[in-house]
């Protein structure tokens, strides 16, 4: 039989076939030729790819766009990751790879005798988990995948997520040639696992070839590997496969098939669960002792100490191994330690965590919360935060020391510190917490100690010899400068070009970016008149242009696109709009905002901002825009628009949030209903506070005698209610408006009941920001006093 060019099933892979599949299909092969029970599947070879860049010429774009690129500069990183991932996207396959892996999956379907067959889709890139480089972390894997035009698509995103920022800053540091890389889709059948996790054939903390390190939690292994759980710990002596030391840990989410779209979601292992295995054991000694057993069998076939992510299936109890590495961070040396009687004797010990990365390092904290806050660490400085990830590579290159809330030793970035030298310690539960920003503390990651100041006696400068090169700062800005607040603040714009002259502000995303602007000056007419006139590619183009041109200057900064609330008297003065508006005597309350969106009168134009957003998304890659929807009044009309935005392609999922506007009082009082709904509210002060008060907020005699006061008790009643209702449902809260930046005291109020986030006009946002700041430290201080 003639082998097909682009498709190559596991039986036919060897470990030789790494320029053909990449490390993770040879692996793969090399395992199942092995005798190991491995999931079967295809590979759809390193050739297809190569010949999509070269046959479609995009590597001539690509090298347009990465020559000269700063990969120290994070956001033209991102700009520039961004565009040649959209131009993978949008860019059609090849028609003689699409006709082999459709009957390759057709095959495979027929081959397990199945019809609803679903797989992961993993990238194998043909320089990735080679003993001199782990390149673990740096392209992408996306689960329960299901039908031939969804695989197709995500083998396409397995493509292009060659190309992330932290792949790219990857290679540029490892000194690979871009194109020397060339990239294979696994795509294997999926294990609906009950529990998963990872295991390494050598202590890779101690480095002690005589044990093996399992971390297990509940569900899919992919909680463990991102590090979104700290997951049970297991050190299994070699000789005889018995547990030495295990530390059972808090598992609080795990991760699961979405039953209601494409790919997985998070969930509390309480809630889907039950409350006892939260914090119960997640093995069982038999299940160790064959784990280690089928570990120990893989390490044979290799010669090497290997890194192995396995699962246990739901409905059969199977063990399976999902893919094995070599490890690639084994030292020879081990590294000197801090003699633990002086430390006892005359040093602070702050905390304790699990060690993932040897080494000591001493610096001040700096606490980062997302890839967004990543320019806050300096050379030297210790990196504090809840889950370390890929994408905080650059500013762990620059840390002294990592030091996490969550996550486990096995996790991608725990990998990355120790092939760096990066002390790191993960699992500490409260780091973010004990340690405060610019605090001076000594990192001992060879015990998971950190100790308050800088110890005379450390041992090894942990920098030395990494030849980081500065980041540029002297582009220091206002966001370097600005204090750092849990609450986060973000920024209303209203008009697009404005973004340039703002874009340097300490704001943490536009939580409110109003589109009349657009309407008026971009589009210029009525949506409807557009369509009468077969004109409406010209609404979706403009509506798409000014949109991208905030969101490619802020990401991965989010985005929240408030869609359309023009009044009926104010769209009607729009080009066309006298044809197609009604005339109202009290537009303030009337067609406005969702009820508009589903009426037949104007669906078809709401449709047109859909298709918009939707182009924003998909063709620029600008993940980071999400949508609001103002004036919402009930629970069904919510769902309504929700149907009609799924049908335009704005499926609400973990990538594509949908808030809405709280600023009716009807979504106070039903807020437990609409948190069931929804992402998150924004609060409209100025509506909310003219519903619930009945004053008009434009009448001047009114304001003038005190009518209209985002403080009155009864706003501030209807506030809390709503933050509280939100926060039982894990939903987030912010407020656009300026009361948060004109009275200090309704800041308070609002930090204080557990706003999210506050919004705010440019002009006032690094006013607000220091006084966020100064309110939460009070805030602080008065709790400390009360202790």
């Amino acid at each position: 039989m003639i082998k097909q060019p682009y498709i190559r099933w596991f039986e036919e892979i060897h470990k030789e076939d790494i320029p053909l599949v990449g490390g993770k299909g040879a692996n793969l092969g090399e395992l199942i030729n092995g005798g190991v029970k491995v999931p079967p599947g295809f590979c759809v070879t390193a050739k297809a790819y190569s010949d999509f860049i070269a046959e479609r010429n995009l590597d001539k774009y690509i090298l347009e766009l990465i020559n000269g690129l700063d990969i120290e500069n994070h956001e033209q990183l991102q700009i520039t990751s961004a565009e040649i991932r959209n131009l993978i996207l949008k860019t059609d396959i090849l028609e003689p790879i699409d006709k082999e892996i459709r009957e390759a999956y057709a095959q495979f379907q027929r081959n397990l005798q199945v019809d609803d067959l679903f797989v992961a889709v993993r990238s194998s890139a043909t320089a990735e988990d080679l003993p001199e480089a782990s390149f673990a972390g740096q392209q992408d894997t996306y689960l329960e995948i299901e039908g031939i035009t969804e695989v197709i698509h995500h083998i396409k995103k397995c493509w292009a997520s060659l190309w992330t920022a932290r792949a790219i800053y990857y290679r540029e540091k490892q000194h690979f040639d871009h194109f020397d890389v060339s990239l294979s889709a696994v795509v294997q059948k999926m294990v609906n696992s009950k529990k998963a996790g990872v295991l390494f054939t050598s202590n890779p903390i101690t480095e002690d070839h005589n044990q093996m390190m399992i971390n297990a939690s509940w569900g899919l292994g992919e909680s463990v590997v991102s590090g979104m759980v700290s997951p049970d710990e297991y050190i299994v002596d070699k000789r005889d496969n018995q547990v030495i030391e295990k530390h059972i840990a808090t598992k609080n989410f795990l991760i699961v098939k979405n039953e209601k779209s494409v790919g997985t979601t998070k969930v509390a292992v309480k809630e889907f669960l039950g409350e006892d295995l939260v914090t119960q054991q997640c093995l069982t000694e038999t299940e160790i002792d064959q784990l280690s057993t089928d570990a120990l069998r893989i390490e044979r076939l290799y010669n090497s100490p290997q890194d192995i992510e396995w699962a246990i299936d739901s409905d059969t109890d199977e063990l399976y191994i999902l893919q094995a590495r070599p490890i690639t961070t084994l030292k020879e040396e081990e590294t000197t330690v801090i003699e633990q009687a002086q430390a006892e004797s005359n040093r602070v010990s702050l905390l304790r965590g699990l060690a993932a990365s040897p080494g000591t390092g001493s610096g001040k904290v700096r606490k980062i919360k997302d890839i967004t806050e990543i320019s806050k660490v300096e050379d030297g400085d210790i990196l504090v935060t809840i889950m370390t990830n890929p994408d905080m590579m650059p500013a762990m290159k620059k840390a002294a020391a990592v030091v996490t809330n969550e996550g486990g030793r096995t996790c991608h970035a725990a990998i990355v510190s120790r092939e760096f030298g990066i002390p790191c310690i993960v699992g500490s539960n409260n780091a973010t917490d004990v340690l405060a920003e610019g605090m001076e503390v000594t990192v001992d990651a060879t015990r998971g100690v950190v100790y308050q100041g800088i110890l005379e006696d450390k041992q090894e400068e942990t920098k030395n010899d990494r030849n980081i090169e500065s980041s540029g700062t002297e582009q220091i800005n206002l966001h370097q400068l600005a204090p750092i607040t849990g609450t986060k603040v973000y920024m209303n714009l209203g008009e697009p070009d404005l973004i340039g002259k703002y874009k340097n502000l300490p704001f943490d995303g536009i939580g409110l970016m109003r589109t009349e602007f657009i309407f008026t000056h971009l589009v210029g007419a009525h949506p409807m008149y557009l369509l009468k006139n077969g004109e409406e590619k010209q609404f979706i183009d403009k509506m798409a242009e000014g949109i991208t041109k905030v969101a490619q200057d802020i990401y991965p900064k989010p985005i929240v696109v408030r869609l359309s609330d023009f009044r009926s008297n104010e769209f009607r003065g729009l080009k066309g709009g006298e044809e197609v508006e009604p005339i109202e005597a009290n537009p303030m309350i009337g067609w406005r905002g969702v009820s508009r969106y589903i009426s037949p009168e104007y669906e078809e134009g709401f449709r047109l901002e859909c298709r918009a957003i939707k182009k924003v998304r998909d063709e620029y890659g600008l993940v980071n825009v999400w949508t609001m929807l103002p004036f919402v009044r009930t629970t069904w009309e919510v769902e309504r628009v929700k149907e009609i935005m799924a049908e335009e392609g704005l499926k609400q999922d973990q990538q594509f949030k949908i808030w809405i506007m709280a600023e009716v009082p009807s979504v106070i009082f039903q807020a437990e209903d609409f948190a069931q709904l929804v992402d998150g509210f924004s609060i409209g002060s100025n509506d909310l506070t003219q519903l619930i008060l009945g004053s008009d907020r434009d009448s001047g005699i009114l304001n003038t005698m005190g009518y209209f006061d985002e403080r009155n008790p009864a706003v501030k009643q209807a506030i809390k209610m709503l933050i509280h209702a939100a926060h039982k449902h894990d939903k987030t809260v912010s407020i656009c408006g300026q009361g948060p930046s004109l009275y200090p005291e309704f800041t308070e109020f609002l930090i204080q009941e557990g706003i999210d986030s506050v919004s705010i006009n440019p002009d006032t946002v690094a006013d607000t920001r220091r006084l966020v700041a100064s309110v939460e430290q009070r805030l602080i201080l008065n709790k400390l006093r009360s202790i």
